[in-house]
């Protein structure tokens, strides 16, 4: 049986998106991460990855929870509870997608969740085999909780305030990885129609804010 693909919403510019559809499952919305690459101007570095490459990123937040890394993230309403993985950039400067697919990823060159700035974790949305972490991204709604329990075991909450899809070469880096004075989240992921050549069209990028 065939998967409906959908048009989605995501976080970071992705490298995963393309991958190959999954076998007999049809344009599905693969997921892939995101890049937090800008220009001089601000704009996403066009990339044969969705995800662009990174110029220069020194997050607060990285200071003001020095030593704590999140462990986990949990999204009742789609029932995604995940343990986290580092995200690091590649040799070309992209952002690595994360090794399984059941399995979200923190890029760690940002701030971790809960302090100043932007936070982003990025998930595939399926696999050859079926969807991943990240498969339902897209369905979440303003209101809904995301939890990220970090390494001195407390537990940061946020609440969604929207849920956005861009194609890849459109991707809004400044808006996604630029600096913001409180702290926020990013939840990135691909989506859209999934194209032989390109992979997934879209990104899917929740943004979420720290619930106080």
């Amino acid at each position: 049986m065939r998967w409906l693909a959908g048009a989605l919403v995501t976080l970071f510019l992705l490298s995963a998106c393309n991958q190959p559809a999954p076998a007999d499952v049809g344009p599905s919305p693969a997921a892939t991460l995101a890049n937090p690459a800008t220009s001089t101007a601000g704009a996403p570095t066009p990339s044969s990855s969705p995800g662009g490459k990174v110029t220069g990123s020194d997050p607060a937040g990285k200071v003001e929870l020095a030593g704590v890394r999140p462990q986990s993230v949990q999204i009742p309403a789609i029932g995604v509870r995940s343990a986290l993985m580092s995200l690091k950039l590649d040799k070309s400067g992209e952002l690595e997608r994360p090794k399984e697919f059941a399995r979200a990823g923190w890029y760690d060159g940002g701030p971790v969740p809960g302090a100043t700035g932007p936070a982003v974790i990025a998930g595939h949305v399926d696999s050859k085999t079926g969807p991943a972490v990240f498969w339902r991204l897209r369905d979440l709604q303003p209101g809904d909780e995301v939890r990220v329990e970090l390494s001195d075991k407390s537990t940061v909450k946020f609440r969604v305030a929207q849920v956005k899809a861009y194609p890849k070469r459109k991707f809004p880096t400044a808006a996604v990885y630029g600096p913001t004075p409180i702290p926020t989240l990013r939840l990135i992921t691909c989506g859209g129609d999934w194209e032989r050549e390109g992979g997934y069209r879209d990104n899917i990028v929740v943004y979420a804010e720290l619930v106080s």
